[in-house]
């Protein structure tokens, strides 16, 4: 067994353990799920070659790691499923390492905190070329993008959207000032892109809001859900949204960088087989944020298994089917 390999098994025994270890609403193993060939096809090229996926340890990423490892086991491959891996750093340091083949990332995430910019591309198209090209030296390739866009934005109840009319971020402008009542957790209330830029953006300043409130992450559904403020920051396609009845307003002079999905791949893994990118190509362009806000929900809402939440959706995509 070579180095490579060893270490891969061994990062994947861990993440298995810390998954028994934890909540019931994570998968219990870094198994991959059975499934049979239907619009993903079995590819012969692919008998047998060791392909490692690597996901972070929150529910999307635990859907999408599944659902990465369940088509690419169907295409022919030896899958390592390492979802679960903690935090951004540490599925970021697997794929340089040499550790893990395949990651599911965001555009914004490589750009601003892997690749150290400071400032995000403007356009999908845009952020996606300057995140391909800027790793491409790393021995990375980020695959074209999905629709699903998970990054920073600000809800409100659907009943007070409804009453107050508002849609867009830049509806705030017409409300009165009593109405302008904000939750925030304490990391975006100081960032740079954070939430007091953001205001300059949308030409409000602190002084024309009635009150501003900076909770942990977690609070600030429930939070805004049950009427401590009217508008709560939130992510995009974070499954809560639609379980605690929210509305997303749009952020219509995109101030907020842009998290579209990539699936980032080894150069080397693509030169050996570039038919890893036509099973992958099956898939990204179905991801919306439409979808995910209803997976995630499952997982987050409905207590489902997120390995499990990733193989129904791919079966009634028709993607693969139940053995």
């Amino acid at each position: 067994m070579s180095i490579r390999r060893l270490r891969a098994l061994t990062l994947a025994g861990a993440a298995t353990a810390l998954l028994a270890a934890g909540c019931g609403l994570q998968s219990s193993s870094g198994a991959v799920l059975s499934a049979e060939p239907a619009d993903i096809e079995h590819y012969d090229s692919l008998e047998g070659v060791p392909v490692t996926v690597v996901a972070k340890d929150f529910t999307e990423q635990l859907v999408l790691g599944n659902m990465v490892s369940t088509i690419l086991d169907v295409a022919g491959a030896d899958v390592t499923n390492m979802s679960n891996t903690p935090g951004s750093f540490g599925a970021r340091q697997a794929m340089l390492d040499g550790d893990a083949d395949i990651s599911p990332e965001y555009t914004g995430t490589g750009w601003i905190n892997y690749l150290g910019n400071d400032e995000p591309v403007k356009g999908e198209e845009e952020q996606w070329q300057a995140v391909l090209e800027a790793d491409e030296p790393n021995g990375l390739v980020w695959l074209p993008p999905s629709p699903m866009n998970n990054t920073y934005a600000f809800a409100i109840r659907e009943d007070k959207a409804e009453e107050l009319g508002v849609e867009k971020f830049s509806d705030l402008l017409e409300l009165p000032p009593e109405e302008l009542t904000f939750c925030v957790e304490s990391e975006f209330a100081t960032r740079n892109d954070g939430f007091e830029p953001m205001l300059a953006a949308y030409d409000l300043t602190p002084g024309d809001l009635a009150d501003v409130l900076t909770l942990d992450t977690g609070v600030v559904y429930t939070a805004t859900a049950e009427g401590r403020c009217n508008f709560g920051e939130v992510f995009t396609t974070d499954g809560r949204i639609p379980g605690l009845d929210l509305r997303v307003l749009e952020d219509d002079r995109q101030f907020f960088p842009l998290y579209n999905l990539s699936m980032v791949v080894s150069a080397d893994l693509l030169d050996e087989h570039p038919e890893i990118q036509e099973v992958l190509d099956q898939v990204s362009p179905l991801i919306t944020n439409e979808v995910m806000l209803e997976l995630n929900a499952r997982v987050d809402s409905d207590g489902e298994d997120p390995a499990i939440v990733a193989r129904d959706w791919l079966v009634e995509e028709g993607l693969v089917e139940l053995p």
